[in-house]
């Protein structure tokens, strides 16, 4: 990678067996940004300069999002954490990193539990640690099953093949809808998202094979085997220092998951809330979050 770099630049890396496109700038040591759904690179662009005056970071899309590539499989969450893992060790690095919004943040959670050694920090927006009791996540979980009416998905079973087409064809005939509804009822402060933004989001969506991905990075987070699987896989504590940031305002989130949060890591932890901001908090409080990475990740920071 280059030594020093002024602006973003684009770039392709493969990883495990899939070629992901990533957006990178800054010199360093190295910080992973993880997007969530339905987003890509583009949901860090407020983060990404201000990290690179310290570091190297790299915003790599997800499997099935926006540039990268989009196989008809591979969106459970080991397959997730395997491509991070590729990422980091393609380019040339031991350690890393690794901030996670959302749906990244999941998979950040489980990198943290399966490659401690891969790891300096830790730090995850806007999603509770997978040590939460299950009788904490009931509501949370509900959320999610709600969400998924918002795709039209069965959420038990795999669709049929018409069913799968007639789905896709409905979403992409209201993406835009869709994309500016998600982000209004899911946000305090909607005047973080521009004309613009949606029309961004949504052309990432509109490429060949995203919303089959999309469908897919659902399913594999409302199946309820799935879940539990993941959450009994997810019982082992980040070994690393974690920092974790949540919008007071988060309708998609129980706020009392938030102290269970502080009493299940026992690793040095520090638990932030920003006021008057709902999910998407790097868009929506993109100075708060980026004082907040800046003084963790550079060992600063204070619980």
């Amino acid at each position: 990678m280059d030594t020093a770099v002024d602006v973003w630049q684009h770039r392709y890396v493969i990883s495990n067996n899939i070629r992901l496109h990533y957006v990178t700038q800054g010199a360093g040591d190295l910080v992973v940004l993880l997007h969530g759904l339905p987003e890509f690179w583009y949901s860090w662009r407020h983060q990404i300069p201000a990290l690179a005056r310290r570091f190297t970071v790299v915003v790599p899309d997800l499997r099935g999002f926006n540039d990268s590539d989009k196989p008809v499989n591979g969106y459970e969450l080991d397959t997730l954490v395997a491509d991070l893992q590729g990422v980091i060790a393609s380019l040339g690095y031991t350690k890393a990193h690794i901030v996670g919004h959302d749906w990244g943040g999941a998979i950040a959670w489980r990198f943290a539990q399966e490659f401690p050694q891969m790891l300096d920090r830790l730090a995850v927006l806007s999603l509770p640690c997978p040590q939460t009791p299950l009788s904490l996540l009931s509501g949370s979980f509900d959320r999610l099953r709600r969400a998924s009416a918002l795709l039209g998905l069965q959420w038990e079973n795999r669709s049929t093949g018409s069913r799968q087409t007639k789905l896709q064809a409905n979403l992409q005939a209201n993406l835009q809808t869709w994309i500016a509804q998600l982000f209004r009822e899911q946000s305090v402060r909607q005047a973080a998202f521009s004309a613009e933004d949606t029309q961004l989001y949504q052309a990432a969506l509109s490429k060949p094979g995203a919303l089959t991905a999309l469908v897919e990075h659902y399913r594999q987070c409302l199946s309820p085997q799935v879940f539990l699987d993941n959450l009994w896989k997810m019982a082992k504590n980040p070994e690393s220092p974690t920092l974790v940031l949540f919008g007071a305002d988060d309708s998609t989130i129980d706020q009392s998951l938030w102290q269970n949060v502080k009493q299940s890591i026992r690793v040095p932890l520090t638990l932030k809330s920003i006021a008057h901001c709902g999910h998407w908090i790097q868009q929506e409080a993109p100075q708060t979050v980026n004082r907040e990475l800046l003084a963790f990740l550079m060992g600063r920071s204070e619980s």
